[in-house]
């Protein structure tokens, strides 16, 4: 395949195009958490160990921006904010699950514990 612009952006193949998506320490996790609910800021940064706020804000947005995640925004005093997954971000699901089984797997492999 040849190379492509995107966003002004060179890609080498769709693999690197898609793992740009999704890819990344955090992407994943979010959307993996956002897979069967809806879930507030704070409940996602204490289900998910070792992020900080700065970095939770930067990948919903980025997530938002590509349209994998909702925000939704309520007009209340404080202010209520909740991400859902998109029909896109779901399309994702499958490939995040092969990935965490693949993951465990070699992990087994290794002698590592899973919970």
């Amino acid at each position: 395949m040849p190379e492509f612009l995107y966003n002004n952006k060179l890609y080498y193949n769709p693999v690197e195009f898609a793992m740009d998506r999704i890819g990344g320490t955090w992407k994943m996790p979010i959307l993996w958490r956002l897979k069967n609910r809806v879930m507030r800021f704070g409940e996602l940064r204490k289900d998910i160990p070792h992020i900080t706020d700065k970095m939770l804000t930067s990948q919903l947005r980025q997530l938002e921006a590509e349209g994998f995640i909702h925000r939704e925004v309520y007009p209340v005093v404080p202010p209520k904010v909740e991400y859902s997954i998109t029909p896109k971000g779901k399309t994702a699901i499958p490939i995040i699950e092969t990935i965490r089984n693949y993951g465990l797997e070699l992990m087994k492999k290794e002698g590592i514990p899973t919970k």
